[in-house]
């Protein structure tokens, strides 16, 4: 990680300074702000963090509960998330406390004697297969809490004003005027109305915000129940601490090892649910779970000796019928919905607080970049428009994986089809398949044969290069935080740093007053501050001589001045590693630029010659902070 460069720093590095906002933060909440975020769930904490880097943004985040919360239900964490913990700075820490997922193995009847289980097969976790990141399970109040912790030390100090309940809104042209009251503390009791710019809804399936708003969950629940318990116990179990899918005469369980090396959480399938019923399966209780799993278990068995948490639910698939307030209005919206409020689904999947992350870090950039001038109000229409069918893909998805839970052993022509699919399927439950269309923050495919390894809209798939400055072979796509900039990623064509070549002269229109750098980067921030421009050469790092490298790839920043070195990469073999991300990610040897957006996204590809269509794709965008200046 960088630091230093706003003077030494003998203390903890990852506490930013303070700035703006985070400057003598009222401990209260006042009575007027720019974002209102309601519930401190995975997409509000995370948003809070977005936003905590910017901290020319008033940001509040009110939750109801008196404190942190203390046992989550999620655990599930897909490799796009971890992926998203790193760009925040906690991903080594979160990794090395959550339990890894290496292995899923599948049980069935024995042929032989139906009423016992037997492994039917044994399958590599997908994770690592397609990521550097692994699949993880880990509390998400330890999620929450490292949100928290980024939050808190971001240059904005955004934390939690807990004892705050959300009653209702009222959407106004140029604000909102939002009712809370006060669950604890001094002001216990007390209602009062606060205004604020915009407001974003985190707060879970029984959402106020939706209601207030009138959006309808659109879905249903299906005639199925399954009870859910963390345990600790002892087992003749083999796989008891290995990920399973159990299919037996008795019932179905999908067995997750959690972390800490002796807690598990087991979904348990309690069977239909009869038309009559009226939620009575709810009131099953936890004896009864339990002698479920040891009948579905069976020859083995569980001797429980602590139920840490349990609960018994009925499959539901919805998605809201709009995720902001706009519909087809022709106003900006003011209000959004992300997470829970806006799409529930089973837990089987572990989809649920991934993809409600997503949904904070998709918005909290927009956000920023539309308060703080960078980006006009119709930056935030492309939320609901890039989230909502990201959605519908999810319920379509674990509608289909949770059928599949569910079956009788008499309903499975194929032992190996459950692990077939789960293997086939990896890349959406990971997070990986997410891809938007194109819009003013997405271009079309004109140029993606140039890097048809960095699809147009999905993630930013990251590769090793070495960096010049050290020699240090690092992931490109790991140097990226959430601190809302733009990555503008300049590959270059063959020729070495120093000589004519396309990437000099694209290096040059960079650095000149008609760029986009010099157009959309306020006045008296750092060259840096909106677009972080990096060039990766194509030949070896120490092939490279540095003191030839364009200026714009060795910018000086921060009040001393002090030149960036991190900016320069080299994609050729190096040493004893065979190194070429143009190979890996097939650029294009003639060269590239490619842009990705602050939530790590591919936004653009465009040939280094195109300077026309990158200025014009900022055009489209963002907000000139300056004059342009016509070239001489």
């Amino acid at each position: 990680m960088q630091f230093h460069h706003h003077g030494y720093v003998s203390g903890e590095p990852r506490v930013q300074d303070a700035a703006g906002t985070g400057i003598d933060r009222p401990a209260e909440l006042p009575d007027e702000m720019d974002v209102l975020i309601v519930g401190s769930g995975p997409a509000g904490m995370l948003l809070s963090a977005q936003l905590s880097q910017f901290p020319g943004v008033v940001t509040r985040i009110i939750e109801r509960r008196e404190g942190r919360l203390v046992l989550g239900q999620a655990d599930g964490i897909q490799p796009r998330s971890v992926e998203t913990f790193q760009a925040f700075g906690f991903a080594e820490r979160i990794v090395a406390e959550a339990y890894n997922i290496a292995y899923m193995n599948f049980w069935g009847p024995d042929p032989e004697n139906p009423a016992n289980i037997i492994r039917t097969a044994r399958t590599e976790d997908y994770a690592l297969k397609i990521s550097e990141f692994p699949h993880l399970i880990v509390n998400q109040a330890r999620v929450l809490d490292y949100f928290a912790e980024a939050a808190a030390h971001g240059p904005g100090r955004i934390v939690p004003d807990y004892g705050v309940e959300f009653l209702g809104l009222t959407v106004q042209d140029d604000h909102v005027d939002v009712r809370v009251r006060h669950t604890s503390g001094p002001r216990a009791g007390e209602e009062r109305t606060v205004r604020a710019k915009y407001v974003a809804g985190c707060d879970g399936a029984r959402s106020g915000v939706r209601e207030a708003i009138g959006r309808k969950h659109v879905g249903g629940i299906s005639a199925h129940a399954w009870g859910v318990m963390d345990v600790l116990v002892n087992t003749d179990f083999p796989d008891w601490r290995t990920k399973c899918a159990i299919n037996a005469e008795a019932g179905n369980i999908l067995h997750i090892p959690r972390e800490g090396g002796y807690l598990s959480r087991m979904y348990i399938d309690l069977g239909a649910v009869a038309d009559d019923d009226n939620h009575r399966v709810r009131q099953t209780s936890i004896d009864d779970i339990i002698r479920k799993a040891n009948e579905i278990l069976h020859p083995y068995t569980l001797d429980v000796k602590q139920v840490a948490w349990h609960s018994v639910y009925e499959v539901g698939h919805r998605v809201t019928d709009g995720f902001d307030d706009a519909g087809d209005s022709d106003r900006h919206p003011r209000v959004f919905l992300t997470g829970d409020a806006c799409h529930t689904h089973s837990a089987k999947a572990g989809q649920g607080m991934n993809v409600s992350m997503q949904d904070g870090f998709n918005l909290g950039w927009k956000l920023g970049h539309v308060l703080t001038g960078l980006a006009p109000d119709s930056l935030l229409e492309t939320y609901s428009a890039e989230r909502r069918p990201v959605a519908q893909q999810l319920i379509d998805f674990d509608k289909e994986w949770s059928s599949l839970m569910a079956r009788k052993p008499e309903e499975i022509s194929d032992p190996q089809e459950l692990a077939t699919f789960y293997l086939g399927t990896a890349e959406f439950p990971s997070g990986f398949m997410t891809q938007y269309g194109p819009s003013a923050i997405v271009t079309d495919a004109a140029h993606q044969a140039l890097a048809a390894g960095f699809p147009l809209g999905k993630r930013f798939k990251s590769a090793e290069v070495t960096r010049i400055c050290d020699g240090n072979v690092i992931h490109l796509g790991h140097h990226a935080k959430a601190d809302g900039r733009w990555r503008v990623y300049a590959f270059a064509d063959a020729p070495a740093a120093g000589e004519a070549s396309a990437l000099a002269d694209w290096a040059e229109w960079i650095a000149s007053p008609e760029s986009p750098v010099a157009r959309f980067t306020p006045e008296g921030a750092d060259v840096d501050a909106v677009f972080d421009v990096k060039a990766i050469y194509q030949q070896r790092h120490e092939d490279v001589d540095l003191t030839r490298v364009p200026a714009a790839f060795l910018p000086k920043s921060g009040p001393l001045g002090l030149t960036d070195w991190e900016k320069v990469y080299a994609a050729g073999p190096d040493g004893w590693r065979s190194l070429d991300i143009f190979a890996e990610r097939e650029l294009s040897r003639d060269g590239v630029v490619v842009v990705v957006r602050p939530d790590q996204y591919v936004a653009a590809v465009l040939p280094l010659e195109a300077t026309d269509e990158l200025a014009a794709f900022f055009e489209g965008c963002l907000l000139p902070q300056r004059v342009a200046v016509p070239a001489s």
